[in-house]
Formats: C-alpha cells, structure tokens, sequence
C-alpha cells in the first residue's frame, strides 16, 4: 500500500501558517504522509515547495479580485497540472474563496475521488449566504474555524467540522510587556501607542497615511507619548519606507516574539481589521480598527454586506465592544479621538478589555488545537 499524499493549496499568509500547522498535525498522526501544494515561508519549512510566489495572488476587494481573474485562472491549471501528476489523495483548499472554489471545480474534473476539504469558509454571516450551497457542490468536508458557521450549510448536507479559530490559540503568556517598553524607552506608566497597518500591500497604501496622521494628532497632545509600528514580513520594506517620513519618533516591531512583547505592552492599539484583532484581544490590549477598500469594491460590498460590523469580536459579542471606523469614517482625525480616549481613560480601557474577553470565550477560546483536529478530519479520508 502507498503512502497516502495530500495536496494542501494556500495562497496567503494566514493560511499558509494553517498550512504548515496541519502539515506537522497529520505528520504525527499518519505514518508516511507526503505533501505537495502552494504556500509561503511555513509551508515550504514543513519541506512543501510553492511552484510559484503566492504574493502575486494576494488581493483583497471585488474589483481587484476582478482585475486579477486571468493571472489566478493560470495559477490554477498549473496547480492542476501539478495534481494531476502527483495524484493526491485528498486537497486541502485554505481560504481564498473565489481561487480555491475554482481549484475545486479543476480537481474535480480531474479526478472525482479525490477528497476535497475546505479548510475556513467564506462568511456567510456577513455577505451572500448563498454561498453555502456553492460550497457543498464543490467539496466533501469543510473545516470551519467559526462556531456559528453549520447552520448555514446545513440544508444542502455538507459535513461541517468545528475545528477552532487557530489566532485564538495563540500563548500570549510569554510575552514580556516590559521588555517592549524598555525598546521604545518607555517607563512604566508612559501611554505607548502600537500601530498595525496589515499584512496586505494595499492595505499598507490605504491605512498607514490616516494612521500617520492619527499618530501625529496623538503625539501633539501627549508629549509622553510613545509610538510604535508593526511591520509584517510580508511587507516590511513597504512600511519601513512609509515609516521613514513620520514627523513622529517611531520604532518599527518585526517578528512574532517582538510583536506579542508589543501588544502585551501597549496601552492601546490602533489596528487595520483581520486576525489580528483576535491576537490584540487575547494579549489584553484595547484597540481601535480601521480598515480602507477601493472606491469601487466599497461601492459594491456595502450592499452585499449583511452585519453592521467586520470585526469578529464585535460580531460574536453581538454590538460594538471594538470601534470600527470603516471607509470614509477612517481618518485621522477619527482614529486619534477613539485612540485619545482610551490613552486617558484606564476604566474605558478595562471595560473593553472586559468586553474582548468575554467575545473570545463565544469564539471558542480554549478549545483543543484547530490543526490537530483538523488533522484528525483529514486523516478520516485518508484512511478511507
């Protein structure tokens, strides 16, 4: 009997470490597993080579999405022209709704016994639930990191397996506040300011100047004022250069150890929206979100979005416990009074505190290890 081999498909940063973390999971639990796919850096550690840069594929928005619709055609016949060699025995399609639906449709047509797992489903929750019954023609099993996700597929009898949001996993408890503090020489009681512009290019061009300004604004009046930014990898040289022209003194934060020191340590945080909310949240820091579409993709989403809120927290805690300044509400001037009042206010801060927890725990914070338990699910197939 050969070795079972499984094709795990993630064209994007968060999904690249769920890659790479249900690589190890099924290593341990299914003697001689192979893997092939498309990932980045944690998924190529794991020993699976990206045939290509996933960054090309990285857009966020439905006109850039659009605009990229021929480039992300290509990629997936040259995926499936690389299944069809290997033959896997199950894929293992990581977020990325719109590139991994059409990977599905090409595997399929390739070949109707591979298993296919979607691993995180779109948010039906939030924008065209319609989506559910798109899904559960395409693929065998989804894997949901939401606790709120079944029901939705439930009526076109898709199995639907709750394996845990993997940010809420995250150990916060070796991060050393301090040891950030005494980075951005900052005293005990010194307000520091921590900026999170994102992961994504674009997201970097449309946040960091209302961040620039909020900081600035912030700054003017709090002369004890400390700044910091995070810059990811995936676009540190991007924020290094933004960085580079603040009229403010600020130290850039790069790495995963430095980066919880900082959320540890920062009085309050303004964030662009995504995981890292969830991540600001567990480390116990307060925060304010911003977030910026192109016009175009705005003008569109605003009628297909069905929540008042982008914010996870915000959404399982059912009303808005995190602010939100959304499009034309992002500015500077915005931010910095949101932020402001929290850099003054230690009780506003311990209720929002208060309230984030409470938010986790309905997320499903301390539940068993999402990729263990995804690789229980996938282990099924194989040893089917």
């Amino acid at each position: 009997m050969t070795a079972p081999k499984v094709m795990i498909v993630a064209i994007e940063a968060s999904a690249d470490a769920l890659g790479a973390g249900l690589a190890r999971a099924l290593k341990a639990r299914v003697p001689g597993v192979t893997f092939f796919g498309v990932g980045g850096a944690q998924m190529a550690a794991e020993g699976i080579d990206s045939p290509f840069d996933t960054h090309e594929l990285q857009v966020w928005g439905l006109i850039e999405g659009l605009m990229a619709l021929r480039r992300a055609q290509r990629r997936v016949r040259e995926v499936a022209e690389i299944a069809a060699r290997e033959k896997p025995d199950a894929a293992v399609l990581i977020d990325a709704w719109g590139f991994n639906l059409r990977m599905a449709h090409a595997l399929r047509k390739l070949d109707p016994n591979i298993k296919l797992i979607k691993y995180v489903g779109p948010q039906l929750f939030a924008s065209r639930p319609g989506r559910a019954k798109t899904l559960a023609k395409a693929v065998d099993q989804l894997l949901a990191i939401l606790p709120f996700d079944a029901p939705y597929y439930q009526p076109y009898g898709l199995p639907v397996t709750f394996v845990g949001n993997p940010s809420l996993t995250l150990d916060v408890t070796g991060a050393n506040g301090a040891r950030f503090r005494k980075v951005v020489g900052a005293g005990k009681t010194d307000p520091v300011l921590l900026v999170l512009p994102g992961s994504r290019p674009a997201e970097i061009r449309r946040l960091m100047p209302d961040f620039e300004d909020a900081a600035r604004r912030l700054i003017a009046d709090r002369p004890r004022l400390k700044v910091a930014v995070v810059a990811a990898d995936t676009v540190a040289d991007q924020v290094r250069e933004a960085v580079a022209g603040w009229p403010v003194e600020t130290v850039i934060i790069q790495g995963h150890e430095a980066k919880l020191d900082a959320m540890k340590g920062a009085t309050v945080a303004i964030a662009c929206s995504g995981t890292v909310t969830s991540e600001l949240a567990l480390a116990g820091c307060p925060m304010v979100v911003g977030y910026k579409v192109s016009k175009s993709t705005y003008a569109i989403g605003k009628h297909l979005i069905r929540t008042p809120w982008i914010v996870l927290l915000n959404i399982a805690a059912g009303r808005a416990i995190v602010p939100e300044l959304i499009q034309h509400a992002c500015t500077g001037d915005a931010l910095a009074a949101l932020a402001g009042e929290r850099l003054d206010d230690a009780a506003l801060r311990a209720r929002q505190i208060a309230d984030q927890n409470a938010a986790l725990d309905v997320m499903g914070r301390g539940g068993p290890d999402p990729a263990v338990k995804a690789a229980e699910v996938v282990a099924g197939y194989l040893k089917r």
